[in-house]
């Protein structure tokens, strides 16, 4: 019998206060409180017991609650505070040393003593860390401002499959938070009540907000006003590899995980760029990636024979746009088997010489593996993989899957074999094929089919919020049961396999060519940027994924991943002329820039479309133009840990207009990329923070801004905006249709004087192909340049400092042009006088912009060419004007 209305109101109230209550960040009022507390100069442990003596705990229904509990804390370096919550007594799973190396638990408790206080700070760390003893919580603070970083609520839950733990956030709009991933957003600054659950899927990216590929539980929190002043970053990582669901609901991070340990690391910047390198120092540096990884990709499942292949190659040949290297999907392989050639359609005797001719021409060849091994007796490497025993197990024998070639067993990367294995079979493959890199897909690990519960490990309490509706955790992958080596459950191990796999992919590249390695996976992990790059997935041809990709380009370079794109002109569904054109004029500037699409849908290569190819023509020519400064910013990338594409606020952290801004991107410091990304535009506006701004196409002053402003600029339907900040010096080349030609070119300086009429930049050189990036064992060559005027501006003076050089081709590329942007004239200049080391040189020289009109003071742009000035070797060019 129904209610009354009244009753019915009160009824709804009801649920709706029970759902309000089953959703807040806390648990039931349970937690813990310190029992007792051992510490040292930089360390401090606490004995934690559940409070109530045991009686309930939070959530039954979740499992029993850990009777006791400790909490470690150390300050390992000045600027990386670790605080550890597991079970007192027992081990529990943990992400293997061997994964994130780092200071072992066992050095830590050797260390501490009994008695001590209960704060943690040392006079060199701006990190303060305070135990709260009755209930526990604790907190972490910025010492030099009193900014609370971290403030724990007093509901800890430790159960051994259910973990919360809560941290209060400031009142909105005092943090901003970026990262936790892997999913597609439809903004990069984190909005509040977002929920990222962590569980490597093969869930398309261009659905939003649901897990996709990778598990990063790592989020940079910057701060605006307030006592921790303008634009100071600090870095939370949450080091377990267990599913989770992070929920940031704007005052607060929730976190929810379903196994391990809770694993905190706090990095005290206080800079963006500071945040990434304490990061990547824990995670470990980006892999450097091989010079002629920065050109143009080209890729398509779908392509029918080496015929279309050879055609493809061709196109881009006549069309004039650069093509790098070429790449297959699994359509090469004989019946989707690892490791083999189609007989038919893509035959040893005519891949061989189609990839023999690539290398000819400067290009490169690429190719998808994926994981799973066929299950059949007449393949090689599936008798090998038997007779090496190094599948993956489930209830008593290998874990049976199906993905494209069928049944298959998957290999357990765990297993100290398995790399040893993947390395032969990459290598014998090689010796039929010598492909320059290799693909590694579905590595999730994707599955076509559910696997059946075997215990309740594959069902836990707590049901995370796996594809936005809590579905099974063993869905489309599999089994949380299944065994690996050593007995370590997938349940714990699941998010690492991308990881492992992507680092064999990349030992064993190694080991085969002795070059520098080009691994792309799909599936990523906390620390995955050693060992790979990596695409945004398999996104969609609309207008709202080419916005989305510059989130998740932004995010993977917080995650330590710099070598990042999204496929160009979409992989899923027709794209049209338009957007592909607009896409190529974004793609171009991705780090790691691609086209790839599905089968079945529209083809989509560059030089279909006259439009698409005169928009690929410019911003590719760019791009290549600019390949020296990329290059250098991967040697900023392998030795800090800096992204190579970056938010605004990287550079002006003190510009709160900046925090929102994921319309553009910055390339390094200072090359400023300002995209159309809706269609029949023909403007975009962009923000400029404060300062000079030149085109990089004709070296013009665009804007010139003392607060930072917003400028709606033309947008021709062929041409991205792309500007420069002043203050910054570039070395670019002259482009061509592949980078070993870019490489032979002349060298061009481009000096964007700021305001205060300097600027300075960086030059990183080495063959490009040498395993290590600036090691003892290679030779390289790293050269700064700087630029200043002088009497009154009157002259100019660029300077280079050889830093290192033992890259002999250093020493025969010469610089042939300087271009002065932003130069102050107070007339028309009569003629320009140029010295080179003391000595005048009989270089030809041009005005351009202001410097050459009668406008008094006006910024131009001069000129000087006919220049020999050799990289490797120190150089002080002085141009005076006279008038």
């Amino acid at each position: 019998m129904m209610g009354s209305p009244p009753a019915r109101r009160l009824g709804a109230l009801a649920v709706f206060l029970l759902a309000l209550f089953l959703a807040a960040p806390w648990g039931v009022d349970c937690g813990y409180n310190v029992a007792s507390v051992a510490g040292s100069k930089n360390r401090l442990r606490a004995r934690l017991e559940l409070a109530g003596g045991g009686g309930g705990g939070a959530a039954p229904e979740l499992g029993p609650d850990y009777l006791d509990s400790r909490v470690e804390e150390s300050l390992e370096t000045d600027s990386r505070l670790h605080v550890r919550i597991t079970d007192a007594d027992h081990p529990r799973w943990e992400v293997p040393q061997d994964v994130i190396p780092r200071p072992s638990p066992d050095s830590f408790l050797a260390a501490t003593r009994p008695g001590g206080g209960r704060v943690l700070s040392t006079a060199t760390s701006d990190l303060t860390f305070a135990i709260h003893t009755s209930p526990f919580r604790f907190t972490v603070t910025r010492r030099s401002t009193g900014d609370v970083l971290f403030d724990t609520t007093p509901n800890l839950v430790f159960k051994d499959r259910y973990l919360e733990l809560t941290s209060s956030l400031p009142p909105p709009g005092r943090a901003s938070l970026y990262g936790l991933g892997e999913q597609t957003k439809r903004t990069f600054r984190l909005q509040r009540n977002d929920t990222f659950t962590l569980w490597n899927s093969d869930i398309a990216a261009g659905n939003v907000d649901l897990n996709l590929y990778g598990s990063h539980p790592f989020y940079m929190d910057v701060r605006s006003g307030g006592g921790g002043g303008g634009g100071a970053a600090h870095g939370v990582l949450l080091l377990n590899s267990n599913g989770m669901d992070v929920i940031y609901g704007g005052s607060y991070v929730t976190y929810k995980v379903i196994g391990g340990v809770l694993d905190f690391y706090f990095f005290a910047g206080p800079s963006p760029l500071a945040v990434v390198d304490q990061y990547t120092q824990l995670i470990g540096r980006p892999a450097p990636m091989p010079y002629w990884s920065f050109g143009f990709h080209q890729c398509r499942y779908g392509y029918k024979n080496v015929a279309d292949l050879e055609g493809v190659v061709a196109g881009y040949a006549k069309a004039r746009i650069p093509l790098e290297v070429m790449w297959t999907d699994i359509d090469y392989m004989d019946a989707y088997k690892d490791f083999t050639l189609d007989p038919v359609n893509f035959p040893a005797d005519r891949m061989r010489p189609f990839v023999d001719r690539l290398h000819r021409n400067g290009q490169k060849f690429v190719v998808i593996i994926d994981p799973g091994i066929n299950v059949n007796t007449t393949y090689g490497t599936f008798v090998r993989g038997m007779k090496q025993d190094i599948f993956l197990k489930w209830n008593g024998s290998n874990y049976l899957g199906v993905v494209w070639p069928g049944n298959v067993y998957f290999p357990d990367f765990l297993n100290p074999r398995a790399a040893e294995f993947w390395a032969r079979e990459i290598a014998a493959f090689r010796r039929t094929l010598p492909v320059d890199g290799l693909w590694v897909d579905m590595n999730e690990i994707s599955n076509f089919v559910d696997p059946p519960p075997l215990n309740a490990i594959d069902d836990p309490p707590y049901r995370i919020n796996n594809s936005g509706v809590r579905r099974p955790i063993n869905n489309k992958t599999v089994p949380a049961s299944a065994v690996h080596y050593g007995g370590v459950a997938e349940y714990d191990a699941h998010n690492l396999f991308g990881f492992l796999e992507a680092r064999a992919t990349h030992d064993a590249l190694l080991r085969d060519t002795g070059r520098r390695p080009f691994v792309l996976s799909r599936s990523t992990f906390v620390g995955s940027g050693r060992y790979t790059a990596h695409w945004t997935g398999d996104n969609a041809a609309t207008w709202e994924d080419l916005h989305y990709s510059i989130n998740t380009m932004l995010s993977f370079g917080l995650f330590g991943i710099p070598m990042i794109g999204a496929d160009i002109c979409g992989f899923g569904g027709n794209t049209t002329e338009e957007l592909c054109s607009r896409w190529i004029q974004l793609g171009a500037f991705y780090p790691f820039s691609r086209d790839h699409s599905a089968i079945g849908t529209v083809r989509r290569e560059l030089y279909l479309w006259e439009s698409v190819a005169r928009s690929a023509r410019k911003a590719l020519g760019l791009r290549y133009r600019l390949l020296p400064y990329l290059y250098t910013l991967m040697y900023e990338a392998h030795t800090t840990g800096a992204p190579i594409a970056r938010p605004l606020f990287f550079s002006y952290p003190g510009d709160v207009e900046t925090y929102g801004i994921d319309r553009q991107f910055l390339l390094g410091r200072g090359v400023l990329v300002s995209p159309v990304l809706e269609p029949g535009a023909t403007t975009v506006t962009a923000y400029f923070p404060a300062g000079r701004w030149f085109s990089l196409y004709d070296f013009s002053l665009v804007v010139a801004t003392k607060t930072g402003k917003r400028v709606t600029l033309p947008a021709p339907a062929d041409t991205v905006n792309v500007h420069v900040a002043g203050g910054n010096i570039l070395t670019l080349q002259q482009p061509a249709l592949t980078s070993s030609r870019v490489r032979q070119s002349v060298v061009h300086l481009l000096v964007a004087l700021a305001d205060d009429s300097t600027a300075t930049g960086d030059l990183f050189l080495d063959d490009g192909e040498s395993p290590e990036m600036a090691g003892p064992r290679s030779r390289w060559s790293q050269i700064k340049f700087s630029g200043a005027t002088e009497s009154g501006g009157g002259v100019v003076r660029v300077r280079s400092h050889v830093v290192h050089d033992s890259y002999a081709p250093s020493r025969t590329m010469a610089i042939g042009k300087v271009v002065l942007m932003g130069l102050r004239s107070p007339a028309p200049p009569k003629g320009f006088a140029v010295y080179a080391n003391g000595v005048q040189v009989n270089a030809s020289t041009a005005v351009g912009g202001a410097a050459g009109s009668p406008e008094k003071g006006a910024l131009g742009v001069a000129h000087v060419s006919g220049l020999t000035l050799v990289v490797g070797q120190e150089f002080d060019l002085k141009v005076v004007m006279t008038y």
